[in-house]
């Protein structure tokens, strides 16, 4: 029969929650740091589609021909494509391949090929949809599966668990390898597009700073974001920034970056100006010198730099500048990578 679900098919969403949620209903999973994706073969037909539906298949190569290189010609599945490295999962690995050169991907997917983290089934070898059975018979059905088709090192079987304690191991390893963790009912249907019966919780650390430069807002005269540095072998790097700044405190903070406005701000990796996410459009910014410290909370980090936006807790006017080092940073790479199958 041919298969009963094809693309697009938006994935299953998880809702960011701040616990662990608890009892027997539950399943937890880790959260690796990369692309969803759905992966979708029929007979010589594979498909990748992103979170957003988008196609995939033309930027990871390599897992399109691992996906065809397995036994069964018919299934779907749901996943993660990740870029492992010596430090965890490489994020802006992954963001490389996103470009329309076809030489370029070719090479990256020899240099750093990616693999695909599997943790759910969706449609089996039969073609038949998997949607409407609850995941814990959709979870047996995939190790199954993956015990018996999963033999390249390219797809990998994604651990899961209904143990607590194991979960919070998990989630205290969060920040290098992992991005947090998720939370399933086993006892529910896949619902495509909704964020119910998901959750997903990350386990926040904390960082002083140094203000290295600022961006006024969009349109004003005001402070948008701090830009924030580490020093490492005497040089002040750029890791990423924070707008979590109360609006009435904005005004008397502008005065205050202004007075301190000189170049050159970083003395290592400096932010960047026009790119991709811009279109062209300039994203200037003022260089202070380093006499600012704040600490900030962050969730993930990925190549030395803060992954997504901080949240500023407070100014550390006891703190020097040359106390916030790179190091604060630092993290064994998790041991979870010998877990996928």
């Amino acid at each position: 029969m041919p298969l009963e679900i094809h693309p697009p098919l938006p994935a299953m969403e998880a809702k960011s929650v701040d616990t662990v949620p608890v009892g027997d209903e539950w399943q937890y999973e880790p959260k690796w740091d990369g692309f969803r994706c759905l992966a979708f073969r029929e007979d010589s037909k594979i498909e990748l589609q992103s979170k957003s539906t988008q196609p995939l298949a033309r930027y990871f190569p390599e897992l399109k021909a691992a996906l065809g290189s397995l036994k069964p010609n018919m299934f779907v599945l749901d996943g993660e494509i990740a870029i492992p490295t010596e430090n965890g999962f490489s994020f802006d690995a992954l963001l490389q391949r996103i470009h329309p050169a076809a030489s370029r991907i070719e090479r990256l997917a020899s240099e750093t090929p990616a693999i695909y983290v599997v943790f759910d089934l969706l449609a089996g070898e039969d073609g038949r949809s998997l949607l409407i059975q609850p995941l814990r018979e959709r979870r047996s059905r995939l190790e199954e599966f993956a015990a018996t088709y999963f033999e390249t090192g390219s797809i990998r079987l994604s651990p899961a668990t209904p143990e607590l304690t194991q979960a919070r191991k998990w989630l205290a390893k969060a920040g290098a390898t992992l991005d947090g963790i998720i939370a399933k009912r086993r006892d529910m249907d896949y619902r495509s597009g909704e964020r119910d019966g998901m959750q997903k919780i990350k386990n926040f650390r904390s960082a002083d700073c140094v203000v290295g430069g600022f961006r006024y807002g969009t349109g004003s005269k005001m402070v948008g974001s701090l830009l924030l540095g580490l020093y490492a072998d005497g040089l002040l790097h750029h890791v990423g920034f924070t707008s979590s700044i109360a609006a009435a405190d904005r005004p008397e903070l502008t005065r205050k970056l202004e007075r301190l406005i000189e170049p050159p701000g970083f003395t290592g990796n400096v932010p960047g100006g026009p790119s991709r996410w811009n279109r062209g459009k300039e994203n200037t910014w003022q260089p202070l010198k380093p006499k600012l410290v704040v600490e900030v909370c962050f969730d993930h980090v990925s190549s030395n730099r803060f992954r997504h936006g901080t949240k500023l807790l407070r100014w550390r006017p006891d703190k020097a500048p040359e106390q916030c080092t790179l190091d604060q940073l630092a993290q064994k790479r998790s041991d979870l990578l010998q877990l996928l199958k």
